[in-house]
């Protein structure tokens, strides 16, 4: 994809039909990666909002050492994490009890037949930790290039790498606890 650094800039200076455009090119990627982290569609309706806000308030702070995609994607991720931290502290202030058991989550765009076990892989997902959740989803279910998700995490592909090895090790594990009859042979 290339480049929509002048976008940015446009969108600095107040121009909204650079906005405009900067979102219909970026919605449905941020609209999807938020969906992997809330795992709910209004939730991430909810934090695709935050993301665009925070990109109109901020563009003026891109400085162009990543690209567009990354600096958007990095964005989504922050702003994924930082509202499952704040719902996770409401439930906390409520005093209410967080649902222990793992979400059930049907992704609307995977087939039928495939539903049961994209559930599964998704209460996974979501129990990993935020790191490692975060390359997890960027690399396979974005299928962004390693290299990509390193820039976007600000890590090394080493690092990235590592995190994703250790992601598929906690999903094989929760998954074959789930599914004991799938295991290895």
């Amino acid at each position: 994809m290339s480049d929509h650094l002048h976008i940015i800039k446009q969108i600095a200076q107040g121009d909204k039909n650079a906005f405009r455009e900067l979102y219909d090119l970026f919605s449905e990627k941020v609209y999807n990666t938020a969906l992997s982290y809330t795992q709910n569609e209004y939730d991430a309706e909810e934090v695709t909002q935050d993301v665009f806000v925070s990109i109109f308030k901020n563009a003026h702070k891109f400085r162009g050492d990543a690209s567009a995609n990354t600096w958007v994607y990095r964005i989504t991720v922050n702003t994924s994490l930082n509202f499952l931290q704040r719902k996770k502290r409401r439930s906390f202030l409520q005093f209410t009890t967080p649902d222990k058991t793992l979400p059930d989550f049907e992704h609307p765009g995977v087939l039928l037949e495939n539903k049961e076990r994209a559930k599964a892989l998704f209460a996974a997902i979501e129990s990993l930790p935020d790191r490692q959740k975060t390359a997890f989803i960027l690399s396979f279910i974005e299928e962004l290039p390693r290299k990509e998700v390193a820039e976007i995490m600000e890590l090394s592909l080493k690092a990235v790498e590592s995190l994703l090895q250790r992601a598929k090790q906690n999903l094989s594990k929760k998954l074959e606890k789930q599914y004991p009859q799938r295991r290895k042979k």
